[in-house]
């Protein structure tokens, strides 16, 4: 394989921060690399560096000849008024069958590919980026935390479209899920050094956390031969019968040297606030409508959530998650019905909004001691500003000059160290690397309060959610079933998705000389195999379906409150129709099998 791109020798610095120290790499074509390393620690710098927005200290980067870089631009590139299919007819130069084909990988079609770009929310904006990438063709992806502020249904899409493209990538992202699914290599930015791994990133950090091990098993049987030497030498350095042996042993303790231990970098210890438990429901929504006065998101929502829970609120971009937060932290008025939380509930709040309103004349560790829980030692201060990256003299940074990742990531350590039973987290690991978001899940796992949030990172959702609350076509419910079938779920809607579209593409496959195909041409008849994947994914929907119809009913029968009941009797029946297609849809499939 040839090599599209070669680092020798770069270096970088900043003042006195060091981020790249005789740094080397190579990008082979065709290779998913996986580009990881602690914040700050200079991945986005070296990738300005490839694009020649920035230039290496000492040191060189070739590009091979035929190197075509594509970049996920984090800029909106629109131009006003524009479509998604004008947009990438201008940014490509492609004809619009070529666009619209290449769009329709991402789901973009009808209103969405012909309507004006400004009305689409920012997960669809990415999809017609990636669309306008796809129709460049280039060798060598660059994407710079592509999953930040993607829904689920967005980043796997980008999965799909990652596993199928033939081409070499260059990932950087904290989301282990993301990366695990797409890269085939793992590179490591560390110390101002690059590592190059032939492996998936739970491979890498598996193999990392033993090599640490091994070279600590190491250091300590060093140390204690080292300790036994000296005392040996001591003892028998000033007798004449055994100086020689003693002066033996001197020179094999000069030889002894310590493995440097690679991974000694600081560890986040995130501590959640140490609260009583409790029981019972912590929230109770009725009949709750949330939205805009011009504007009705969801109604009909009724649901509860126990003290203990960790409700990870789940849905598409656009759907109305951030709404459903807001309105039941009462920073949003419901438009009908009520939410209550529990007696003795106090609610924390971490979003999106919340950073803007700090204190800016306060210091990071001035705002921390004053939001703290009375009687936390300033030591524990200390030890949470470390853990959310606030180290050494950053401590006695003003807030007027903090980043927003920095205001986010003050306002998560003061939260923190409050003493909330309840907390709502919106995105807490947006501005967090990947050692930091592990120790959040951890912090949270162990926490004994109640947790209401939302992530874009299905490994922190994995590990942390003991529910999931959907918010989806206007309505709020809990989905039956962990998070693992929830993602299975999402994953067996877009195959068939793309199923479909694939057999589309085959009916209207261009001629060879490049127009498109006349509308007369004949549908390619689908193979047995593909029509019984669909059958199975439409049984399983089925099943799913007939579930929940069936709790609903069970409960149903078991209700004496009137407006619990017509809640049920409302949900009950919005389950006919789909219920109804898919079991429509089946008889389809299997007139089309036989």
């Amino acid at each position: 394989m040839a090599a599209l791109l070669q680092i020798r020798d770069a270096c970088k610095s900043y003042g006195s921060q060091v981020l790249l120290d005789s740094a080397e790499a190579t990008l082979v074509e065709d290779v998913k690399v996986g580009f990881v390393g602690r914040n700050g620690a200079g991945k986005s710098t070296l990738l300005r560096c490839i694009l020649g927005e920035e230039q290496l200290d000492r040191g060189e980067i070739i590009p091979h000849p035929r190197l075509r870089l594509g970049y996920l631009r984090q800029h909106d590139p629109f131009l006003p008024g524009e479509t998604a299919l004008q947009f990438l007819q201008r940014d490509s130069g492609q004809p619009d069958w070529k666009c619209g084909e290449v769009a329709g990988q991402f789901e973009l079609k009808g209103a969405y590919l012909e309507g004006p770009l400004s009305k689409l929310s920012g997960g669809w904006q990415t999809r017609v980026k990636l669309a306008a990438l796809l129709l460049h063709e280039p060798n060598l992806l660059l994407l710079d935390e592509p999953t930040n502020f993607l829904d689920l249904r967005t980043q796997i899409l980008l999965e799909h479209f990652l596993r199928n493209y033939r081409q070499a990538c260059l990932i950087v992202s904290h989301d282990r899920a993301f990366l695990g699914a797409t890269c085939t290599h793992t590179l490591d930015l560390s110390r101002g050094r690059l590592t190059m791994y032939p492996g998936k990133i739970d491979e890498f950090l598996e193999h990392q956390r033993e090599r640490r091990e091994h070279d600590e098993r190491q250091n300590a049987a060093i140390n204690s031969k080292r300790r036994h030497l000296e005392e040996f030498i001591a003892k028998n350095k000033a007798r004449a019968s055994t100086a020689t042996r003693a002066k033996s042993k001197s020179k094999q303790l000069e030889k002894l040297e310590l493995v440097e231990v690679t991974a000694d970098e600081p560890t986040a210890r995130i501590r959640a606030p140490q609260i009583e438990p409790r029981r019972g429901p912590a929230l109770r929504c009725r009949d709750l409508s949330i939205g805009y006065p011009e504007r009705k998101i969801a109604d009909g929502i009724g649901l509860e959530v126990d003290h203990g829970s960790r409700a990870a609120i789940v849905g598409d971009n656009g759907q109305g998650k951030t709404t459903f937060l807001r309105t039941i932290v009462d920073s949003l008025n419901p438009l009908a019905g009520e939410v209550r939380w529990g007696h003795g509930c106090q609610v924390g709040t971490y979003a999106q909004h919340v950073y803007t309103s700090l204190p800016e004349s306060q210091t990071v560790m001035g705002y921390l001691e004053s939001v703290a829980a009375r009687g936390t030692k300033t030591q524990e201060i200390l030890d949470q500003a470390g853990a959310l990256l606030f180290r050494g003299d950053h401590v006695e940074k003003p807030v007027s000059v903090l980043s927003g990742g920095e205001r986010a990531r003050l306002c998560l350590a003061g939260l923190l160290l409050g003493q909330h039973n309840i907390l709502i987290l919106d995105e807490p690991g947006n501005h967090l690397d990947v050692d930091t978001v592990e120790a959040l899940a951890e912090a949270l796992i162990a926490y004994q309060g109640t947790v209401i949030f939302t992530s874009h990172d299905r490994h922190f959702m994995k590990r942390v959610a003991t529910c999931i609350i959907e918010v989806r076509d206007g309505r709020v419910v809990n989905y039956n079933g962990a998070y693992d079938s929830y993602l299975y779920s999402v994953n067996s809607e877009i195959e068939a998705g793309e199923r479909e579209a694939a057999a589309s593409r085959k009916k209207t496959a261009p001629s060879p000389g490049g127009a498109p195909p006349s509308r007369g041409a004949q549908p390619a008849r689908r193979s047995e195999r593909e029509v019984r994947r669909e059958i199975s994914t439409i049984e399983k929907t089925i099943a799913r379906l007939d579930t929940q119809k069936k709790q609903l009913s069970d409960q149903l029968l078991q209700a004496t409150n009137p407006q619990e009941a017509l809640r049920l009797h409302t949900e009950l029946e919005s389950l006919q129709q789909p219920l109804a297609e898919a079991e429509e849809r089946w008889c389809q499939l299997q007139e089309e099998l036989d």
